[in-house]
């Protein structure tokens, strides 16, 4: 199995002082609301309940830890001894682009989300959801280009790919790809931006944003237990 069915919760923090002090390397996911972000954690994770996913799209307002490795370290996270065994930590952050919620609540997630992919020496990558039937809204460019300047990773995950038909998909890709390799830097190079086609439903692209994942957290499933079953995410609503 992999290694990142092993994900436990870790802490919750609603403000930047508040994020843990810890060095291993951190994958953040972020989304818009009702892309899919929730989903794809959970199963990527081979775990329905993992990753909240609310009723009401936009209300998840914290930045969310989950840790792969060590075990015990959701009881334990002051045991320096299990934090050691960490091989890294996934981050869930807030889902933006809900119009109803206040004015107030988005300019704290817009600080906050600013503020941690820009600023987070421990990050060392970024996971972008994005609806395969929408991608590239407005905000979504605005997350691009918040953490473009940092020169790491980006890999963008096309999700509800199952609501495209063969040739629709292939296009959607090519032009995602062909809009990552339009972002350059000062010296004209490209940066470390893919994208994949994903499907929580119909579970495609799940095996290729594992080995995606693993390999930006530098983290390896050699050794892994035998495969067990896969969690049936069919009365998931993708959110």
């Amino acid at each position: 199995m992999s290694k990142l069915w092993q994900a436990r919760f870790y802490t919750t923090v609603n403000q930047l002082p508040e994020l843990p002090n810890t060095t291993v390397p951190e994958i953040a996911f972020a989304g818009r609301s009702n892309a899919g972000k929730s989903t794809a954690i959970n199963i990527l994770c081979n775990q329905k309940g993992l990753a909240f996913a609310s009723k009401t799209p936009g209300r998840t307002q914290h930045i969310n830890y989950f840790s792969i490795g060590g075990s015990r370290v959701g009881q334990h996270r002051k045991d320096a001894t299990v934090v050691e065994e960490m091989e890294c930590l996934l981050v869930d952050l807030p889902g933006y682009g809900y119009a109803e919620v206040s004015g107030s609540a988005k300019l704290h997630w817009q600080k906050l989300l600013g503020d941690y992919v820009q600023r987070r020496e421990q990050l060392a990558a970024l996971i972008l959801i994005m609806d395969s039937r929408r991608p590239f809204t407005d905000l979504d460019i605005q997350m691009l280009e918040w953490f473009a300047p940092t020169g790491k990773p980006i890999h963008c995950i096309l999700t509800k790919a199952d609501k495209l038909n063969r040739n629709d998909a292939t296009n959607t890709l090519r032009q995602a790809r062909a809009r990552l390799a339009s972002y350059v830097d000062e010296d004209d190079e490209g940066f470390p931006f893919t994208a994949q086609l994903f499907s929580a439903l119909k579970r495609i692209g799940i095996e290729e944003a594992n080995d995606k994942i693993m390999a930006l957290a530098g983290i390896s499933d050699d050794g892994a237990d035998a495969p067990a079953d896969l969690i049936d995410i069919s009365d998931a609503d993708q959110a």
